[in-house]
């Protein structure tokens, strides 16, 4: 096999729509999604695409609210690619998180994630932390995405908390 590919990483627009309907349907065919769909995701949470060599092989949902930076979607395909395109993704949106002066990064995982995912996000920094250990703002975040969850992968950001308004 030869050198990985070059992954180029941009903002989402509107007409892309079409284009990550049919990535996440092909990377995710058990709950196919329509155009209008990804319009209205759109309107809720910013996506990040990663292309390599013109072709869309990742993306990444995010939400900024009380200086945490939800991860709301996230999906890479080929799986190959996982590593290089979730760390190409992953630190363009904590880069902008960072302009936003976010203290914390976190994502809602279900109770019966397997291992092997767990190590993956482990390996970009994220860590499983129990929602009642965390400080309010990062707490209340993570109760608003799920509140039926009682676990987050979480990476602070910022070694200073903002403690007033800014």
């Amino acid at each position: 096999m030869g050198d990985a590919p070059q992954i180029r990483i941009r903002r989402a627009r509107p007409a892309d729509a079409e284009q990550i309907a049919a990535f996440v349907n092909r990377g995710r065919p058990q709950k196919p999604i329509t155009p209008e769909e990804v319009l209205q995701r759109l309107g809720i949470v910013g996506f990040l695409l990663a292309e390599a060599d013109g072709d869309l092989v990742g993306l990444l949902g995010w939400q900024v609210e009380n200086l945490v930076v939800r991860v709301t979607d996230f999906l890479v395909f080929p799986a190959r690619l996982s590593l290089p395109v979730g760390q190409a993704l992953l630190t363009a949106m904590e880069e902008a998180a960072r302009e936003l002066m976010c203290e914390a990064a976190i994502l809602i995982i279900p109770t019966s994630t397997p291992p092997e995912v767990l190590q993956f996000w482990k390996v970009f920094g994220y860590q499983p932390r129990d929602i009642a250990s965390l400080p309010r703002a990062w707490r209340e975040a993570a109760r608003e995405a799920n509140p039926l969850r009682d676990q987050v992968v979480l990476k602070q950001l910022r070694a200073d908390r903002i403690l007033r308004p800014i």
